[in-house]
């Protein structure tokens, strides 16, 4: 099995990317050939300072490698080291319909929240296609909000493939239900779009006000309350096997205080990710390895995309 999957070095990596893209990528591993790209060309449709672009995607990868994503089983790189992603964007944009691009909801929720109206954000998803194109991956781990893109690069590559012949792999989306949305502290989706995360990596002190920050409803201190409704359970139980989410979820029944909860989930988030910021600070001072580790990712990655891309200039006629 070969997967592809991106993430978009626009601010810190937060626990929502951690359970619903970071854990899974790792695991795969063990029975998977698995390519993870830092996705610094979709980053200019919100990071448009240069160096904060720089930045992030330097901070993405130590977040990466530190939380055990092996570069001698898979391939870690940034998108813009390989050209032929834009190149065949270009080719796909021509077999892409508008009407199916119209129908993004990514696209229409992204300018509702105030992320500028560009071409490039429009265009997303065909970027998107030809990422997971260029590497024939068959498998692609989406959460439940990116199925639609998944399923529209399908389209596109059934699309080209009709046109031009049988020339893509046309991917499937893997799905992880428990995971699929991890929510913020507001009870959306966690996003760095939303400004509600709990970033991996922050000071102590930032992450402590970000989970004491989790919003409640008016219940009293020891009234019961639903954890199947409470944002600190929903994302407490991801730390935590069926038998621990089932006695915590007794204690939120019989009036445990919305306090007691969240200082109990700041408590199993510094646990599980204390092993993960000590190899992170190990990465930091070695920055020249794990720049080095990035530049080789790239090479690696250009080697399958370049046969792919041949392919596709031969059978549209560009070579």
């Amino acid at each position: 099995m070969r997967i592809l999957s991106g993430i978009q070095p626009s601010g810190l990596p937060h626990l929502g990317n951690y359970f619903g893209y970071i854990k899974p990528n790792v695991d795969f591993q063990a029975t998977a050939d698995v390519t993870l790209m830092i996705a610094d060309l979709h980053a200019l449709t919100t990071v448009q300072n240069p160096d904060e672009l720089r930045e992030n995607r330097q901070q993405v990868s130590l977040d990466l490698l530190a939380c055990g994503f092996d570069t001698e089983k898979g391939t870690l790189f940034f998108q813009s080291y390989v050209p032929e992603h834009s190149e065949l964007m270009w080719i796909l944009s021509t077999v892409s319909p508008m009407g199916l691009l119209e129908r993004a909801v990514s696209y229409k929720e992204k300018v509702e929240k105030g992320i500028a109206a560009s071409v490039g954000l429009f265009a997303y998803p065909v970027l998107q296609t030809a990422d997971i194109l260029l590497y024939q991956a068959d498998t692609v781990p989406v959460g439940k909000d990116q199925k639609q893109h998944l399923e529209m690069a399908r389209d596109i590559a059934i699309k080209f493939n009709n046109t031009f012949g049988e020339t893509f792999v046309v991917p499937a989306a893997k799905i992880q239900d428990d995971v699929a949305v991890v929510p913020g502290i507001d009870g959306q989706k966690m996003s760095k779009s939303y400004g509600n995360t709990i970033p991996l990596f922050a000071p102590d002190a930032v992450i402590k006000k970000a989970i004491m920050g989790i919003v409640t409803d008016s219940k009293g201190m020891n009234d019961p309350k639903d954890p199947e409704t409470c944002v600190i359970y929903q994302i407490h139980k991801l730390f935590l096997n069926d038998a621990e989410r089932k006695a915590l979820a007794a204690e939120y029944k019989k009036g445990m205080p919305y306090g007691e909860a969240k200082k109990r989930l700041l408590e199993a988030f510094m646990n599980y990710f204390a092993p993960m910021r000590k190899r992170r600070m190990d990465f930091e001072k070695n920055i020249n390895f794990v720049e080095k580790t990035m530049v080789n990712g790239g090479k690696k990655a250009s080697l399958v995309a370049a046969k792919t891309m041949e392919k596709v200039r031969l059978v549209t006629g560009l070579r």
